[in-house]
């Protein structure tokens, strides 16, 4: 398959990332849901041909950090670079862009 083409909507892997909210400062936890908001519209463009982006604060400590989805169907991480795979397209550099970018966002967020 070729990932030139973008998928349907259906077909994409949703990439859930949970964003520390003490990552934002001290006052993170007020500022986190805004910042996610945020962060999911200067990320739609990444990687949209067969990713769609889901940011979320981290408010519980028990869920993970990164989550993967097709269709509200959660996959475990060697399922979703199985299914990157088909597409060939690699889940590690997927990750590094999406942390860089957060990280890059995070930046500057706390240089305001």
């Amino acid at each position: 398959m070729n990932s030139d083409q973008p998928l349907a909507d259906d077909k994409k892997l949703t990439l859930l990332f949970r964003v520390e909210p003490g990552s934002l400062g001290p006052d993170g936890s007020e500022q986190a849901q805004h910042f996610c908001d945020q962060a999911q519209q200067q990320l739609v463009a990444l990687d949209a041909g067969f990713i769609r982006w889901q940011i979320e604060p981290r408010f519980d400590k028990s869920l993970p950090e990164l989550e993967y989805k097709i269709r509200n169907k959660r996959l475990s991480r060697a399922q979703a670079q199985q299914y990157l795979t088909l597409l060939a397209q690699d889940l590690d550099t997927v990750e590094d862009q999406l942390v860089t970018e957060i990280d890059r966002l995070i930046g500057e967020h706390q240089a305001r």
